[in-house]
């Protein structure tokens, strides 16, 4: 089969109009096996095939990128990139999109060999036509280069050959097509720095790092929505949050938290710079990120008393993410009477408000009340029971009736709720003196879909491995849970069938 391939390709150097043995060849080479494709393909001479991409017919283009889409899939990158670089090169500039995108598909397989990106770093005319394909309006094409320019970086070779030729001129060409070629561009400049300290340096002594950070402290409100999210990015790696300190970034943002009261487009940008400073604290240590900046912390309270959906889930969001570790817990607790008026707020939310928000709003909950045993001190099982109580006049039931909604994702965050607290003593209590709740544990025709089975496996998994069960639930039901687990999420009880005489 290969070798009709081989004779087809051929042929085809020598016509004119090559439709029906392009035909052929797509037909035979879909019945060819990849293996015995790699055997051959080296052999064959591909340029027909990319000259035919250059005639402007549609279906001759759609049969020459199918052909060569699996033709080069079989070839060795190494080869690819001594071979074919000239063929490629044309391919990031053709007008049809599917041939740019088989172009960078390949390229990024050269791109990922060690033995072939030396070839592709020698070559700045491929280089700047992959910078180019950024600023197409095709996204796929432009993730696509940035992924490839991104991967390019990760050596010592490529940085230098991105940020100290021509090619960094390319970059801030591009950069000026519009606005989101910009933030593009942006985005594969804070994948770069997120990489390595040394990475960085290369980006910020090109000055494009510089630029967006004067554009997130800039005057226009849209642009600073944009580029907070870029910097958080940046800001997940220990060396990219020394870089904004040193900067004074993290000082310039909170700033601008203060002055957000008196601009009535804050909402615009509010949810990201808050957003900002959750992963910062998750990140860093959660008391000194609340102590230094405290009008973080009084922002986040603020904004769960907000009418606007948007604050309100970026608030809840954000006391997730803090009181998700116990030194971010403690933070909270300091906060006092105050804290537990926001959890009534949160606690209403997760009751009244939109399926999405009550989703937020319980995932909230359960990193807040999640205790790991090593960590279970006396102090800090009261302060997770104090915080259940101050959710509901009746907790338990609120969050038993959300998971009865007829919402798997709604049932299945109230499980991770009941998970949550499953392992801690005052709430094993709680369940078994609830009327009905063991058995809506054990019960296993409540779940439906399999993502609820899993859920309430989970639910099962900590309440049976829990230290304390078999003394609060008693024996019969903790030997129910442990026969519940070794079950499985999915079992399925046989349905027993009786003979009955004289049935047919």
């Amino acid at each position: 089969m290969a070798v009709q391939a081989l004779a087809l390709l051929r042929e085809m150097s020598r016509l004119e109009a090559p439709l029906e043995e392009l035909r052929a060849l797509h037909s035979v080479l879909q019945a060819v096996p990849l293996s015995e494709l790699r055997e051959q393909v080296a052999e064959m001479h591909l340029g027909p095939l990319f000259s035919l991409l250059n005639q402007n017919h549609r279906e001759q283009t759609a049969l020459c990128v199918s052909i060569l889409e699996r033709l080069l899939q079989a070839m060795e990158p190494v080869h690819m990139a001594r071979n074919l670089q000239v063929d490629l090169q044309r391919g990031l500039t053709h007008p049809d999109d599917s041939v740019k995108i088989l172009t960078l598909s390949q390229v990024g397989r050269i791109i990922e060999n060690s033995d072939a990106i030396t070839e592709i770093l020698n070559n700045s005319e491929l280089l700047k036509q992959i910078i180019y394909c950024i600023g197409g309006e095709n996204l796929s094409i432009a993730k696509a280069a940035i992924r490839s320019l991104s991967r390019v970086s990760l050596t010592q070779a490529g940085l230098e050959a991105l940020f100290e030729s021509n090619l960094l001129d390319d970059l801030k060409s591009v950069m000026k097509t519009n606005d989101v070629v910009r933030y593009r561009v942006y985005e594969l400049i804070v994948e770069i720095s997120s990489v390595s300290p040394e990475s960085l340096n290369y980006c910020t002594t090109s000055g494009l790092v510089t630029q967006l950070l004067r554009e997130l402290t800039g005057e226009d409100v849209l642009v600073r929505a944009t580029c907070v999210e870029m910097v958080t990015s940046l800001a997940y790696t220990h060396h990219g949050r020394q870089y904004l300190a040193q900067e004074g970034v993290i000082d310039q943002i909170s700033n601008i938290i203060v002055g957000a009261d008196s601009d009535p487009f804050s909402s615009f940008y509010l949810p990201g710079f808050v957003k900002f400073f959750g992963n910062l604290a998750s990140m860093d240590s959660p008391q000194q990120i609340c102590e230094r900046y405290p009008v973080f912390v009084e922002k986040v309270f603020e904004m769960t008393e907000s009418q606007d959906p948007t604050m309100i889930g970026v608030a809840v969001d954000t006391i997730g993410i803090l009181g998700s570790s116990v030194e971010g817990k403690q933070v909270l607790q300091k906060t006092g009477t105050r804290f537990e008026r926001l959890l009534m707020r949160i606690g209403h939310q997760a009751k009244n408000a939109s399926t999405e928000l009550k989703i937020r709003c319980l995932d909230a909950i359960s990193s807040l009340l999640y205790l790991p045993p090593e960590q279970q001190t006396d102090d800090l099982l009261r302060m997770a029971e104090s915080w259940f109580s101050s959710l509901s006049r009746n907790p338990l039931e609120l969050f038993r009736g959300i998971s009865n909604q007829p919402f798997p994702e709604l049932h299945c965050a109230a499980l991770k709720v009941f998970t949550a607290i499953a392992n801690q003593p005052w709430a094993q209590k709680l369940m078994f003196h609830s009327p009905g709740f063991v058995e809506y544990v054990v019960d296993r025709s409540v779940e439906h879909d399999k993502a609820s089975k899993d859920a309430k496996y989970e639910l099962v998994k900590a309440l049976a491995n829990s230290k304390t069960i078999a003394e609060i639930f008693g024996n019969p039901n903790y030997l129910r849970l442990r026969t519940y687990l070794s079950e499985g999420p999915y079992y399925v009880k046989p349905i027993s069938t009786t003979a009955v005489e004289g049935g047919e």
